[in-house]
């Protein structure tokens, strides 16, 4: 069997998918598949919390073409920055630093300014199911496996005149291709719980300790 084919199968079936909140595991039951697309379409939060509950598993990741990622947003999302790489404004390279990127990272978020045609996007899914990562657009992906749109949302928190925004609530809608043919849509709310907070393990979930925590982010472009 040529050695492409066995890395292939080593990364995509012997490794556990990424961990997903809790909240969607109804339209992704299966967590985050290794070697896979899911774009998440409307909610850059909603990005967030999957990255977040990824990273809280042991994964790394990264973003990429997402200027307007706030990182204190992301870190009240629950994303351990230590396990981040942020490049914001990849410019012609972007195809480059992606399949750099996803050779190394287990996750690796695309964003609205990652200049890439189509024929790009079919080469990085390509090469995301060689590698074994997963990739996480936040705009249109043509032939993503699985796609999460948000198509309703409402805030929370504010009364006649007072208050706070507090919570986020969301109707998200699961399409896609293959198991995830048939649309199912769920009610979520965010943000999100902690990582860990009572909810179970989930697949290829591991707890780590402060000796698994490198320091510093990692801003790259």
């Amino acid at each position: 069997m040529p050695d492409g084919v066995r890395r292939t199968s080593l990364l995509t079936t012997e490794r556990p998918p990424l961990p997903v909140p809790p909240a969607l595991s109804r339209v992704l039951p299966d967590g985050l598949r290794r070697g896979g697309t899911t774009a998440v379409l409307g909610s850059t939060s909603l990005a967030l919390g999957v990255v977040a509950h990824a990273c809280a598993g042991g994964a790394w990741a990264a973003a990429v073409g997402q200027p307007d990622l706030g990182l204190l947003a992301a870190a009240q999302a629950g994303v351990d920055l230590a396990r981040l790489a942020v490049v914001p404004a990849p410019g012609a390279d972007a195809a480059t630093v992606l399949a750099a990127l996803l050779d190394g990272v287990d996750l690796v978020l695309v964003g609205p300014a990652a200049a890439l045609t189509d024929a790009d996007r079919r080469r990085l899914s390509a090469r995301a199911r060689e590698r074994g990562s997963v990739l996480l657009p936040t705009v249109a992906w043509p032939g993503a496996g699985v796609v999460l749109t948000v198509e309703h949302a409402r805030w929370t928190g504010v009364g006649a005149g007072d208050g706070h925004l507090r919570t986020r609530e969301l109707r998200v809608r699961r399409t896609g291709r293959g198991s995830a043919a048939v649309p199912h849509a769920v009610d979520v709310v965010l943000p999100f719980p902690p990582p860990g907070d009572g909810a179970p393990a989930g697949p290829g979930r591991t707890r780590r300790t402060a000796e698994d925590r490198p320091a510093g982010l990692r801003l790259v472009g």
